[in-house]
């Protein structure tokens, strides 16, 4: 060390001022856990000055924390000479700190990380307690896991409708494919189309197509209420709809229903052709998948029963491999 640092940084004065200047809380601790130093900024987040806590043992400061994971950590440290570093996952705010009189008042504790470090000091046995506020970085955490989510959510939901959309689809009708071989249940499929809808947009505008498809959305959902079942957009005026667990009967009588509901919507369309309302065709599709079925083939079997359905007259439900014509809507 030169004559300059000797002459410094060793005085007892400058070392207390650093002690002071450091912006984390302090706390040394002699062998039998008695407070030896208190920093200033443990004064000011916990409101009691040095000269009140000098002394005291730990248990007498913090009577809540006896025998807790920060108390063990000290006694590591005093004992065996173990350093810590307490977990800010399992224990956001150990210690009573504030940041401010109103959050005193309001029982919110600055979000706490915490670590105790044996000391090399001649005689005995000595630790440091160093606590860091880590609320900003927490909250920050906090925002981005939320904007993550917002993320996540916005991928899987379609921008106009609110409802899943294709991606979603997939992700989902993957799993309860893989269920359904496992237990050797039904799945069933349905692809939904609306009937003339170019029409509709052409005649009508796009912002008149888009809350057209708006209402259908919310329409063929308020048919599948369980947790399992999906509607989502498939792509432009067409969609798909998931029906886990559910055998040919009902599935025709589910997709039945999503029809006559969009009927029941009485949208004018006088360029229809099919009737002077917006109406919906359905191609339907019920299997229990054997170890060589193909999710492709199943939504391509659904598709072709769709194109039947709009082959046949639109407004009806076709359900795959069934020969008869489909009943269609005198509406």
């Amino acid at each position: 060390m030169n004559a300059e640092s000797d002459a410094g940084i060793g005085t007892p004065a400058l070392l207390d001022s650093v002690l002071h200047a450091v912006r984390v809380g302090m706390i040394v601790l002699d062998e039998s856990e008695r407070v030896v130093m208190w920093n200033r900024w443990m004064e000011e987040h916990s409101s009691y000055p040095a000269s009140s806590v000098l002394g005291k043992r730990f248990v007498e400061l913090f009577p809540e924390l006896t025998n807790g994971r920060a108390h063990g950590a000290i006694r590591g440290a005093l004992q065996s000479k173990l350093a810590s570093l307490i977990s800010q996952t399992l224990n956001k705010a150990p210690f009573p700190l504030y940041a401010t009189a109103e959050d005193r008042l309001a029982g919110v504790r600055i979000q706490q990380a915490v670590q105790v470090v044996p000391l090399d000091h001649p005689g005995s046995a000595h630790c440091l307690v160093q606590i860091s506020d880590v609320s900003m970085a927490v909250a920050r955490e906090k925002q981005l896991r939320e904007l993550a989510m917002e993320l996540q959510g916005q991928i899987f939901i379609d921008g106009l409708t609110g409802i899943p959309n294709r991606r979603r689809f997939d992700e989902h009708v993957e799993n309860e494919f893989r269920r359904a071989k496992r237990s050797g249940s039904p799945l069933s499929l349905a692809m939904i189309d609306v009937d003339a809808f170019k029409d509709y947009n052409d005649n009508y505008g796009h912002q008149k197509g888009d809350d057209c498809l708006i209402l259908i959305a919310a329409a063929l959902t308020r048919i599948l209420g369980r947790p399992c079942d999906l509607v989502a957009r498939y792509g432009g005026e067409e969609f798909v709809a998931l029906m886990p667990d559910t055998n040919a009967d009902g599935a025709l009588q589910l997709a039945e229903s999503m029809r006559r509901e969009v009927e029941s919507l009485a949208v004018e369309h006088a360029f229809s052709g099919v009737a002077p309302h917006v109406t919906i065709s359905v191609g339907l599709l019920t299997q229990v998948p054997s170890h060589n079925t193909v999710i492709s083939h199943m939504i391509g079997a659904a598709d072709r029963a769709l194109y039947q359905a709009k082959r046949g007259g639109r407004n009806c439900v076709v359900v795959h491999g069934v020969a008869e014509k489909p009943e269609q809507s005198a509406g």
